[in-house]
This record gives structure tokens, sequence and C-alpha cells, in this order.
């Protein structure tokens, strides 16, 4: 093989490699359903496939996914938000049956990336609620949420006086 063919692959593959991670996966209650929040870097433009499954007394059973055919018991209460690093599963009516460990599978398009997935373990007692700002504060950057609040704060300010 040309050495300079050689290196064009191991360079191909290295960043095929570092071309996405998941970085924290987060379970939450708003009201009476799981949220569950799986953010991840992504340095390609190839498309995003994604998988969130349940695994309860040692039998992994799909919620929601790309990947693979969903079980008929989640169809009717899962459903999945998709907005820049991160992939949101809601699941309506959340009760202690639910609870067990929640996986998160990520893979791009043409990424030869493994292990690309991450659990949490799930239960309805330990849960906190979820925060209404949250998508807010993680998706904006604070010089822009600090610009946008300055009204209100002069408005607070001229109040006081």
């Amino acid at each position: 093989m040309n050495p300079t063919v050689g290196i064009a692959v191991i360079l191909t593959v290295l960043q095929a490699v570092h071309c996405q991670r998941i970085r924290d996966l987060k379970a939450c209650l708003q009201g009476q359903d799981l949220r569950v929040d799986c953010h991840y870097e992504n340095k390609t433009s190839n498309p995003l496939t994604y998988e969130f499954s349940l695994t309860k007394d040692n039998r992994k059973r799909v919620i929601h996914s790309t990947i693979s055919v969903a079980e008929n018991a989640f169809r009717g209460r899962a459903n999945v938000t998709m907005q820049r690093n991160l992939v949101c599963l809601h699941l309506q009516g959340f009760s202690t049956s639910d609870e067990g460990v929640y996986m998160c599978e990520l893979k791009a398009t043409n990424d030869y990336t493994t292990d690309l997935s991450k659990n949490i373990t799930v239960i309805k007692d330990k849960l906190e609620k979820c925060a209404g700002f949250s998508l807010l504060i993680q998706n904006t950057s604070w010089l822009l949420l600090l610009l946008l609040s300055l009204p209100l704060l002069q408005a607070m300010d001229f109040v006081s006086l």
C-alpha cells in the first residue's frame, strides 16, 4: 500500500472516531411525564439516528427509535424532540412500572465510532422536577440571556426608586 494512502485512511478513521460523543444524560419529571435529555457533540453534518430503551429485570425494551422498532407498550406514550446537540425523550404518564435503566444510543451515518450510548437509572421518587428554563439556558449563551434581562432589571430599579 502506498504510504500516503495509508496515512489518509488512518486520518479518516481517527476523524470518524471523534465525530460524536454523548456528553450527558439527565432525567427529570415534567408534571406526570418523564423527560430524558441526551446531550451530545457531533462534528459531522451526517444524519443522526437514535434509540431510547429501558432495561428492567434484565430485559431491554425499545421505547422510541429510528434504529429499530419500538415496543407497542410505548408507542402511544413516547415521543422524541431533537434540537442542536440535544435529543429529548418524553414519556407520558410515567409511573413506578417505568422505572429502570434508560439508555440513549446515537449513531451518525457513516460514523464508525463504537459505544455511543449512555445509561441512567431512573427511580420516580428520586427524580427532580424539570427546570422551566433548562432548555433556554442550555442553548443560549449567558451573554445573550443577560442582555435580554437588562430591561427587566432596569424596570425593577425604576420601581424601587
